[in-house]
This record gives C-alpha cells, sequence and structure tokens, in this order.
C-alpha cells in the first residue's frame, strides 16, 4: 500500500462508518435539505446534525450552500453516487446472507 494511503483509508472510512452521518448521505440521495429538513426527517436533535455534517462537508462527501439565511446540503453524486452503487453490487454478489455476514457473531 502506498505510503500514507492507509491513513486516507482510515479517515475515509471512519467517517462513513456513523449511522447518522449514513442516514443524512442517504437522505440527501434523494434532494438537498436544510439543517432543519434533516433534523425533522430523521428525528434528531440539530445539535447533532450539524455535528455529523461537519465531517461530511470537511471530506466533500457532502456540499454546502448558503440560500438566503440557511445553508442547504446536498450529496456529491460525483464520488458518492460509484460509491454506493459498489456496495450495492458487493452485497448483492458477496454477500449470499445479505448483509448478515457483516454482524457480530
Amino acid at each position: 500500500m502506498k505510503r500514507g494511503l492507509n491513513r486516507t483509508c482510515s479517515l475515509f472510512f471512519s467517517t462513513l462508518s456513523n449511522p447518522t452521518r449514513l442516514a443524512i448521505l442517504e437522505l440527501l440521495r434523494k434532494e438537498s435539505k436544510s439543517v432543519t429538513e434533516i433534523t425533522k426527517a430523521l428525528g434528531q436533535d440539530q445539535t447533532m446534525i450539524s455535528h455529523n455534517l461537519r465531517p461530511l462537508v470537511r471530506c466533500r462527501f457532502v456540499f454546502a450552500e448558503r440560500r438566503w439565511k440557511e445553508k442547504v446540503y446536498s450529496l456529491n453524486k460525483e464520488s458518492m453516487e460509484p460509491l454506493f452503487d459498489l456496495i450495492a453490487d458487493h452485497a448483492q454478489k458477496y454477500c449470499p446472507r445479505k448483509g448478515k455476514c457483516l454482524e457480530a457473531r
């Protein structure tokens, strides 16, 4: 493995391993949303959503755009959609137990 790639992969996947962040990404696949809309859709505290949006924006998994008084968040479809497709293809092809192989024993 190239020097430094291990750290990059670790940071990349640790950012995506949080269930709240994954829920945000899945929600933004459909359409752009404000923090208030994300909070309502996920039924979580606005502070928690904002806290989880920061690393997604920092890693450019999500883009933030100011519209009047609020920020609107959208998925970086160029990089995230192929990743979601790859995961779905892998699960269909190589997870004979429909993802149960990933659960703790």
